[in-house]
């Protein structure tokens, strides 16, 4: 592949979703060879994601090198696209032609080519320029919401920028959670039982009922101890979890949470600020081991003898030997593209430890989780206007990603 178009994907890659989110609303696609790709495959609030959308999403993905079932993440991003766009559109938000043309030439110029050169370097690759048209499309208008809707709720205070500056331009990050917590599996014949009783343990607002329904029913290690975790940063937290947790008041429940196979719930014990100010994790290094039988007591058992066997993720390709290469997942992302029950995991975790909190295909397989490790910022001498800028765009971040979640949990989604 010539060099200029690397940069291409590299920089696609690269692209913050906050910015720029993801679609692929397709309007004027080529002709299709197979029958009914232009059918309905998935409705969101009505509205339809059709099978060519998610064969176009599934090949930029594959020409991103992007980790695990890209299948499945094809369809998850498209579902967000759409919450996305529904939701700028009601709130009057749709970017001019101008404004997108110009979008589409900033995207090309982060690899330093001109529109023109990367609309042929994708089609080249099989992506449909109207893909990328409607991708820019989705991002500016999700931008647009965002700011219009959050912009109260950015401003940065002269406290917290001297904060920033005095722990070496690291910024936010020095609050601390108590919190507890509750997942709960959710396979589908048992989704909608599952749904009412979330619903109900959302409106506890005392600790030891809490704890309770923990021990009762979830499924992680922490249900022995009530759901209680120690002490955590909010930065450790995935960042679709901050700002619902920050809204707490000591003793009150998250909504509930919907992840993949389960529902989750926190509650929030204690909150406080500490002087000490954590380094920001660029990157988080997981491997992913996909073991059949799901939370079946025979699997869990298989999964502890593991456990006791593994002491990092290298340990693993060992483990995966012989066994076709996706029962192994293993890949170091940023925080903010890391899956959000994967990210809440891994948050509790140290190096070498494991999870099997988790599943996957409805319930069928157990995700045998283990943290590698963490990579941190290098602070480097920031200016007062550079962190000031910093801060509030980690703060609409954080506000756009509960935003999304929150949308994603009310929306009425079902596949064809």
């Amino acid at each position: 592949m010539p060099l200029r178009i690397s940069r291409l994907f590299r920089a696609m890659a690269l692209a913050a979703p906050l910015v720029w989110g993801a679609a692929a609303v397709v309007s004027t696609a080529p002709v299709a060879q197979a029958q009914g790709l232009f059918s309905p495959a998935i409705l969101v609030n009505e509205k339809a994601i059709t099978g060519y959308e998610i064969q176009q999403r599934e090949r930029m993905l594959q020409v991103l090198n992007a980790p695990g079932d890209v299948r499945k993440l094809a369809r998850e991003q498209l579902i967000d696209d759409r919450l996305r766009i529904q939701a700028s559109q009601d709130a009057g938000i749709r970017p001019t032609t101008e404004e997108v043309l110009e979008g589409m030439d900033e995207f090309a110029g982060r690899a330093n080519l001109t529109r023109d050169e990367f609309v042929r370097a994708l089609e080249g690759s099989g992506v449909a320029e109207q893909t990328f048209r409607d991708f820019v499309l989705a991002g500016l208008s999700w931008r647009q919401l965002v700011q219009a809707r959050f912009a109260g709720q950015s401003a940065v205070s002269d406290a917290e920028v001297d904060r920033a500056l005095s722990s070496g331009g690291n910024g936010v990050g020095n609050v601390r959670v108590l919190l507890s917590e509750i997942i709960m599996p959710a396979p589908p014949p048992e989704a909608e039982a599952v749904r009412a009783r979330a619903e109900r343990i959302s409106q506890l607002t005392s600790e030891s009922a809490f704890s309770a329904e923990a021990r009762r029913y979830s499924a992680t290690a922490s249900r022995d101890a009530g759901g209680r975790l120690p002490w955590q940063n909010i930065t450790d937290l995935p960042p679709v979890l901050r700002p619902l947790v920050l809204a707490l008041s000591p003793g009150q429940v998250t909504d509930p949470i919907p992840i993949p196979n389960a529902v989750a719930l926190f509650q929030l014990r204690a909150i406080e600020e500490s002087g000490f100010t954590p380094p920001e994790v660029t990157a988080v290094e997981y491997a992913a081991y996909y073991m059949p039988g799901g939370r079946s007591a025979e699997t869990l058992a298989r999964a502890r003898v593991l456990a006791s066997r593994v002491d990092r993720c290298d340990d693993l390709y060992g483990v995966a030997k012989g066994q076709p290469a996706t029962v192994l997942d293993r890949g170091s992302l940023p925080p903010a593209d890391i899956p959000t029950d994967i990210a809440m995991e891994l948050s509790k975790l140290d190096p070498g430890e494991v999870s099997t909190a988790l599943t996957r295909s409805d319930g069928q397989t157990l995700v045998f989780l283990m943290l590698c490790g963490r990579t941190n910022k290098i602070s480097e001498d920031a200016s007062r206007d550079d962190l000031v800028l910093g801060l509030r765009n980690q703060r609409l971040a954080g506000l756009a990603d509960g935003y999304l979640a929150q949308l994603r949990a009310d929306a009425r989604i079902s596949e064809q």
